[in-house]
């Protein structure tokens, strides 16, 4: 223990000790023990609360602007609902409000178990050599920015010179413009999700599934389980709670169906397939100035959000005992 350790500690057992019970530490002495203690951690959240106070505090404060008239000089003209009226009048909003739920649902559908599947798997895997390259390779593409992602995509999707259509022809099958097909590009946003996100996301429930208790596999097999039964039976319920708690943060952000992704994937043929409400915001936004609108939008939704999430830990709760808060 060091030495400003044992003076914190000392100095809250004397006033313990103080026969008048109504006594205690002085809120700026405890703080200011605790700050020369623990300075360095501090130090190290500093960017991250920093981050979170300049990138999402500050701007529910901003918010105040979907009610308003902005204006570049002079104050700002209260205008009350007017910005959601219009908003709800475009059929624009409703195109791209429909594209970010169906994009959302089918993430959600066919991404969200996929790491839960890859951590099962690893978990199954004997050899730590095997199962470290494996983790290694599957964990390399979250490290990649969606601007190098898009790129590979775009080149491995070519019609004319993309390795996944000189596959299909090599079975006989006739190349596809998937970049630019209606048809396709919302399973592209799909598999290009999956192939960046799902082996990162898979390091929760591999950690989960190492936190379960070693006797209760061994008790398992001493009743005569064998693996799939120990998954099943084991390993799935010590991970329900992780599961939960995972699941109601993503139905939090259910209305972010990928900025990033979906702005370097987009291209004018398919625009409408996958134009997104924060590609939206973007582009009345900053493109075309309309500042009061974009935030209207934003704030719908941050509440669209917020009821969703509040929503499933609720339901959670209800189903499984577990929730969020």
């Amino acid at each position: 223990m060091s030495t400003d350790e044992k003076e914190l500690a000392s100095t809250i057992s004397n006033f313990g000790n103080v026969p008048n019970k109504s006594k205690s530490v002085p809120r700026h002495v405890a703080f200011g023990l605790k700050l020369r203690t623990w300075w360095p951690y501090y130090a190290m959240m500093a960017p991250g609360i920093v981050y979170f106070l300049v990138f999402h505090y500050f701007p529910i404060y901003q918010a105040k602007l979907a009610f308003e008239d902005f204006r570049i000089f002079g104050d700002n003209l209260f205008v009350g609902l007017k910005h959601f009226d219009t908003l709800f009048d475009s059929p624009a909003f409703f195109q791209v409000l429909a594209n970010t739920l169906i994009i959302s649902a089918m993430k959600m559908v066919f991404v969200f178990p996929i790491p839960i599947f890859i951590a099962l798997f690893i978990n199954e895997v004997r050899s730590t050599n095997l199962r470290r390259f494996i983790q290694s390779a599957i964990y390399l593409p979250h490290f990649l920015s969606w601007v190098v992602i898009a790129g590979i995509f775009i080149a491995a999707l070519s019609p004319s010179s993309g390795v996944v259509n000189d596959i299909g022809q090599a079975l006989g099958f006739a190349p596809r413009a998937f970049m630019t097909e209606s048809g396709s590009i919302r399973w592209v946003i799909v598999f290009s999700e999956m192939w960046r996100t799902a082996g990162w996301d898979s390091l929760l429930y591999f950690a989960a599934i190492m936190a379960i208790d070693p006797q209760l596999y061994d008790a398992a097999e001493m009743d005569g389980a064998n693996r799939w039964q120990k998954i099943v039976h084991v390993t799935l319920p010590g991970i329900t709670p992780t599961i939960a708690t995972l699941f109601i943060l993503n139905v939090g952000l259910f209305m972010n169906a990928g900025f990033d992704q979906v702005f370097n994937l987009s291209n004018d043929a398919i625009r409408d397939q996958i134009d997104i409400i924060d590609t939206y915001v973007y582009r009345i936004g900053l493109q075309s100035g309309q500042f009061s609108l974009a935030t209207a939008a934003g704030l719908f939704k941050g509440v669209i959000g917020m009821v969703l999430i509040v929503a499933a830990h609720t339901i959670s709760k209800r189903l499984t005992g577990k929730g969020v808060w």
